[in-house]
């Protein structure tokens, strides 16, 4: 693996985690389309991709640090008086942690389900096209009025079994979960940080998981360099995403990336049912 094989590569993670597009279908479709062959082995490349989640994981705890420390402080209390209090930050900490069981515990039981049965281009390019068609429909249906503040449990169990589907590949975690927000009313841009909150658990969680199966391994020589480029450039894409994406959607739609994964989708199920 090049450095700007690497550099790239982290780019792609970094953007697409966040932006309703999927990271996994690019990160598996980019090498494809480029004809790279970049690992010399299975086990460097699930590292490698544990090292650009990591990146991405890094990159929403600083976009979000002050949110995290608050929630942090405010689940804590809750515990500590057995009592929400009518806070709006201790409930908000609650629904954070019930919108991440149902994904963390399918993706627990179904990854290797997942690896090996779903993780195909056809599956990918299906994904694309079926979740842009679904945006479309939260786009020209759902209400958007109301704001984070006023999230219900119901609107954080609805956004947590969605945010399961987004263990298929192509699907986007950040887009299946922006969808469910539209779809309880939520603004988009509320929509929008709730998704992100619920991902650093996620992230976090998928990183240390994959992390402790790969350790020990040790990288072949020459990738030390690669995998730090590939860190950097994953967590400062990834910043300027959720960036980007917060401010885009507080005055535009959804329709550009709709357009994206309809075409990318498209294009990709005609080079593969040719």
């Amino acid at each position: 693996m090049s450095a700007l094989q690497a550099i790239l590569l982290g780019l792609v993670q970094g953007i697409t985690e966040f932006l309703p597009i999927s990271s996994t279908g690019h990160l598996k479709l980019v090498p494809w389309a480029l004809g790279w062959q970049v690992f010399p082995a299975p086990r460097v490349e699930n590292t490698f991709d544990v090292a650009l989640h990591l990146g991405t994981f890094l990159a929403v705890i600083a976009y979000f640090r002050a949110d995290v420390v608050r929630l942090v402080a405010a689940w804590a209390a809750s515990l500590r008086e057995h009592t929400l209090g009518g806070k709006p930050e201790r409930k908000l900490a609650w629904m954070v942690l019930i919108s991440t069981l149902p994904a963390a515990l399918a993706g627990f039981l179904g990854q290797d389900f997942i690896e090996s049965r779903l993780d195909t281009p056809l599956v990918i390019a299906s994904a694309l096209v079926g979740v842009a068609l679904l945006l479309a429909l939260g786009e020209a249906l759902s209400a958007k009025r109301r704001g984070l503040e006023a999230g219900t449990w119901g609107d954080a169990a609805a956004v947590g079994l969605a945010q399961v589907l987004a263990l298929v590949p192509g699907t986007s975690r950040s887009g299946i979960t922006i969808l469910a927000g539209l779809a309880t009313g939520l603004t988009r841009e509320a929509a929008a940080r709730y998704s992100f909150l619920i991902s650093i658990p996620i992230i976090g969680g998928a990183a240390a998981a994959n992390g402790l199966q790969v350790a020990g391994q040790g990288l072949p020589a020459g990738f030390i360099l690669p995998f730090a480029l590939g860190i950097a450039a994953s967590a400062l894409s990834g910043a300027a995403a959720i960036a980007f994406l917060l401010h885009w959607l507080r005055t535009r739609t959804l329709w550009p990336f709709i357009v994206y994964r309809l075409a990318l989708g498209a294009v990709l199920l005609a080079l593969l049912l040719r």
